[in-house]
């Protein structure tokens, strides 16, 4: 009998491994799981606020006495980081040193490089220290320690099950998707997050499984806090055409402000790294003075910080402190996350949005009355710029503020502003502010994993050397020999002054002489195209994402400084250098 049992759980385990319903069973679980666990987060948030603020959401009453300390008066709020980061800075340095920071890179870490392996002992600690930062007034977000947490149940989930490298990511990034879903009551952001941040790619199979997940999680996180938006913003509409180009500056503005934050947030991470020489579980606490006496001059910093968003949008402040606040944000997550505090970044950059799109509407309102529209209209714009700018996720930027407003009337507005802020941000810095954070620590999530045997060679060093060239105004029939005898289903191609024009295939060629109608492609020079460029010091890992993408046989390996083509990369020469490094690895276990 337990014979029987043994060998039933195993092919129940090996089914949800291999079978589609076994996907869909595992993303479902997930989800589930992401949901309860936001509850749970949720929930130790609130009562982490009230037993060290007194309050439910500080940021609603600034300035105001702690209910139970009334003799301290605001001067508590000094205090209040201190106490969090006594708590929770042994719990990270003690159990889960990755729950540290905003979360979302060790999650894209993850999937990217470690098969979507996850401790599991993440989620409790990341909830906990979370909980503690915020309810301590760490000027941070939910939505980093949520995306951990479900991304740490998804993997332990298919730990359980011993799923595949594949199937783990997939379930990283359902727990992503369902905690994002049920934490905001935004089912749909929380698939384009998994897909566009987490997984960094869509397939059919990925978001049907991450849909499964968002729309449990979903589910759970409504029958918990209602069906309602996780903001509540009053209704905005364009009323002229002309704001469109408002609305375009304001997005490129935006751009340049989330690639300011991500710089500042490192910068003074740094100089926390410089200025401290305690013991690493010690340093919240002592870096939680410095937190306090910036809560104390500007209370609104307290938390996330939602009800002073919410204030913005609806026009209440001056055009003065509207800044004073966008300053206070980002120096105040900053801190945060310097002094080793846990939670994220997204609603900051929302916040940060909210502020200077709320100043730059309300300066537009003196200047073109007639013309400018609402001032809220230009924070809501600004929130979802400000996080594109950051991150470069512009579909979950459109997405996530469609949810919360309903408001189709100004979905045009929000793509424009977005996409231009996403284009500054991509013009201004190479990394997001979450890639920006690995890159630190010298991980490049588009190369080979640290310590991989495999891709670390440059690309000039596997090279092949470049085939004899076709010119510019070769005719096709000489093509198609020249292509037929060389080996290649590519060849490079060079103008008659001997410049790099780009590369002709022996497809294109043969499709033009089938077809050849008047006014058809005569020579090389008419269907010569510029695949990806590929640089001799470039790693070979980072490379073969180009060569992957390329439907010919290879591609030329342009000289950095003049563009000249110096040599040939092809599948060929990849699989070549990796086979020699794995053969001598092989050969010594075989010995």
């Amino acid at each position: 009998m337990v014979g029987a049992r043994t060998g039933g759980n195993r092919g129940t385990r090996a089914r949800m491994r291999s079978a589609p319903w076994g996907l869909l069973l595992l993303a479902v679980l997930t989800g589930a799981g992401a949901g309860v666990g936001s509850i749970v987060f949720r929930w130790c948030i609130q009562q982490f606020t009230r037993l060290l603020s007194g309050h439910d959401d500080y940021a609603a009453a600034p300035g105001s006495a702690h209910p139970h300390l009334t003799w301290l008066g605001p001067f508590f709020v000094v205090l209040a980081p201190v106490v969090g980061g006594l708590l929770y800075g042994p719990l990270v340095q003690r159990f889960a040193r990755e729950a540290r920071g905003h979360g979302v890179p060790e999650v894209m870490l993850a999937v990217a490089q470690r098969g979507g392996r996850i401790s599991p002992k993440v989620a409790v600690v990341k909830t906990l220290a979370s909980a503690l930062t915020i309810g301590s007034g760490g000027s941070v977000g939910r939505e980093g320690p949520i995306v951990q947490v479900g991304s740490a149940l998804g993997a332990t989930l298919g730990r359980l099950v011993r799923a595949g490298e594949g199937r783990m990511r997939l379930l990283v990034a359902c727990g992503a998707a369902g905690g994002i879903a049920a934490t905001f009551n935004a089912p749909l952001a929380g698939v384009f997050f998994a897909m566009e941040l987490i997984l960094m790619t869509f397939s059919a199979e990925a978001f049907g499984a991450a849909v499964l997940s968002s729309v449990t999680a979903s589910v759970i996180g409504r029958a918990a806090f209602g069906d309602v938006a996780f903001l509540e913003l009053p209704p905005f509409h364009v009323d002229h055409l002309g704001q469109y180009g408002l609305f375009a500056l304001l997005g490129v503005l935006a751009g340049a402000v989330g690639v300011g934050f991500s710089r500042i947030l490192y910068a003074i991470e740094d100089a926390c790294d410089w200025a401290w020489r305690g013991p690493e579980w010690l340093r919240p606490a002592a870096g939680g003075l410095v937190l306090g006496l910036l809560l104390l001059a500007l209370p609104q910093m307290y938390g996330v910080g939602y009800p002073v968003l919410e204030n913005a949008t609806e026009g209440e402040y001056a055009v003065g402190f509207l800044l004073v606040l966008l300053v206070g944000k980002i120096l105040a997550t900053s801190v945060t996350i310097g002094i080793g505090g846990s939670g994220g970044v997204f609603a900051p950059s929302l916040f940060m949005g909210a502020m200077l799109g709320a100043a730059y509407g309300a300066v537009l309102h003196q200047l073109l009355p007639g013309t400018a529209g609402a001032v809220g209209a230009y924070a809501l714009v600004g929130m979802g710029a400000v996080f594109a700018g950051a991150s470069r996720a512009p579909i979950t930027a459109v997405v996530i503020l469609f949810e919360l407003t309903g408001e189709y009337s100004i979905i045009l507005s929000m793509m424009l502003a977005i996409a231009l802020a996403t284009a500054t941000g991509r013009l201004l810095s190479r990394d997001t502010i979450y890639t920006l954070k690995l890159r630190r620590r010298g991980i490049d999530l588009d190369g080979p994993a640290q310590g991989a045997p495999l891709g670390g060679q440059s690309v000039g060093a596997v090279m092949e050397p470049l085939p004899e060239p076709l010119t510019t105004t070769t005719p096709l029939t000489e093509a198609a020999d020249v292509l037929s005898l060389s080996g290649n289903g590519a060849l490079p191609v060079l103008d008659p002054a001997g410049r790099y024009a780009g590369v002709v295939t022996t497809r294109a060629v043969a499709e033009a002489l089938t077809e050849q109608p008047e006014g058809a492609p005569a020579t090389v020079g008419d269907l010569a195209r510029r695949p990806p460029a590929v640089r001799p010091d470039e790693p070979l890992a980072t490379a073969l994402h180009t060569l992957a993408d390329s439907v010919d046989s290879g591609m030329p390996v342009l000289d950095a400084d003049k563009g000249a083509p110096v040599g040939w990369l092809s599948h060929r020469s990849a699989l070549r250098a990796l086979h020699t490094r794995t053969a001598p690895a092989q050969e010594s276990a075989l010995v």
